[in-house]
Parts: structure tokens; sequence; C-alpha cells
């Protein structure tokens, strides 16, 4: 056997000899004890310490790319949309969940505060942060022609509800804005197309401006277009379908307007009065 390594693990039978031979062995002795057991030592500092937490949150990339602001469009969902935004603490992680809340100001928040859903926002027991939504229903607006115009722009501002838990965030993380329109173009090729590309009519019928807020709804699809050639379902980088894949999105939407009819007291009506119908 090695003797270093003998040595080491019988350090005790040498040390406790030497320590009780000192003038103050007893000191000496309540030493050994002590580094033995740990038990003199003080409790260490708990690890979470999440008093006054500043709670910073952006739009724009989860890694901390910062955007000034983002847009929403209320014409590109028939009911409810949303806008993705991120939270995370500047402090420590807590050992239970916490709860925050947003509240609208600024600009054009009190025109259309009826249409914004928020919720009680939990960052979960450990983390630091997480990917949260801001909801916006378009049956909401006070008139369905606000910020229709090409160049109307409504605006909106969040930021987080100061508790005991959080307090305002850093500096550019303290509040996310958002730009408010309602404008919806129909499509240059709804009625027609020059082939190989397919009328959109051809699948989804005659167009109205309710029939496409519902379409881009359950599509998340804009301005799209069918093309007889392609072989691929779906290419996203051209925003072009083919035309077995434009029959699915058809069902799809069939599909959608049962379920919303179905539950709802009243089946969808466009502008016009009609019968929303694919």
């Amino acid at each position: 056997m090695d003797k270093k390594n003998t040595a080491f693990r019988n350090w005790h039978k040498y040390l406790l000899p030497s320590l009780t031979k000192w003038p103050g062995r007893g000191w000496g002795v309540g030493l050994l004890l002590c580094l033995l057991t740990t038990s003199c030592s003080q409790e260490s500092v708990p690890t979470y310490d999440t008093s006054q937490t500043g709670l910073d949150i952006w739009i724009g990339h989860p890694g901390g790319l910062v955007y000034e602001s983002t847009t929403y469009n209320y014409s590109y969902a028939y009911e409810e949309g949303s806008v993705t935004f991120y939270a995370q603490i500047s402090g420590l992680p807590a050992d239970h969940d916490r709860i925050f809340r947003l509240e609208p100001f600024g600009g054009d928040s009190a025109l259309i505060v009826s249409t914004i859903r928020t919720e009680d926002y939990v960052i979960p027991a450990g983390a630091i942060g997480g990917t949260y939504n801001v909801w916006f229903n378009s049956q909401l607006l006070p008139d369905p022609t606000l910020f229709a115009a090409d160049e109307d722009e409504g605006l909106i501002n969040f930021r987080v509800v100061p508790n005991d838990e959080f307090s305002l965030g850093s500096e550019n993380h303290q509040k996310i804005t958002v730009r408010l329109r309602n404008h919806l173009a129909k499509p240059d090729n709804w009625d027609a197309a020059n082939f190989p590309r397919q009328p959109l009519s051809k699948y989804f019928g005659a167009y109205s401006r309710v029939k496409y807020q519902f379409m881009i709804e359950h599509l998340h699809l804009i301005d799209f277009e069918i093309n007889y050639n392609t072989q691929t379902a779906y290419d996203e980088a051209t925003n072009v379908v083919s035309t077995a894949y434009a029959v699915h999105l058809q069902q799809v939407m069939q599909r959608a307007l049962a379920e919303y009819n179905a539950t709802h007291d009243t089946p969808i009506t466009d502008e016009f009065g009609n019968l929303v119908i694919f």
C-alpha cells in the first residue's frame, strides 16, 4: 500500500495527540471537532433571495434582441390574435411560482382597452423567465373601421404592475409597444390568376373581408398563391401551395367553420350579411 495514502487516511492519529498536548489543548480539541462536524458554523446564506426582483419585458428575440415596437393587425384574426413578448427576472430564481401582470398605458389605450386581454402570467419556481402573449379581439373594436385606412395607425404600451414579487425592470426593458392596424386588402389572385397559378376563389368561394379574416386566423397564411405545377405542399419561402394542399386547406376551413357555428348562437355572416361558406 502507498505510504503517502496510508498516512493521509490516518492523519487524525497524529494530529489529535498533538492537539491534546498543547497548553490550550481544550481549544485545540474543540477546533478539531468543529472541523470534523462543521457544527460550529452558522447556516449558509439562503439560495433564494428574491426581494425586489426587477422584471425585464421586451418584444423581439428570446435571446435578448429588443425591438422598439411590433405591429398587430386586427384584420388578421376574425376574433382573437396575439402579440408575443418575453420576460426575465434580473435577480435569482425563486422556490415558488411567481405571478406578474401587465397594464396598458399611453397612446390609444383608452380607445381600445376593451379589445385587450392580458393574463396572470406565471414565472415557475426555479425559472428566470418565459414567453407570453397579449391578446387582441377584433370583434370588440368600438368601431370596425378603426385604424383601417392605409396610413391610419394606433399605438399602445404595456408595463409590469409592481407587486410584492417584482419591480420594474432595467432601462429599455420596462415597457413593450404595439402599433395597431386594421387594414386588409383583397388578394389580387382571388378572382383570377394566370396559369399555372390558380384563383383562390376556386377553393374558397366568393371573397369577403370576414371570410378572409377567418382564413388568416385559422390558416396563418396571408396573400398566398396556389400553383398547379408545384409539387411541394407549401413552400414557405415563396408562400406558394400546391393544388392538393389547397384542397386540404379548404377542408381545414370547412371544419373550422362548422366548429364555430356549432359553438356560437349565430353562424358567421360577412359584411354583406351573407353566410360565410367554403
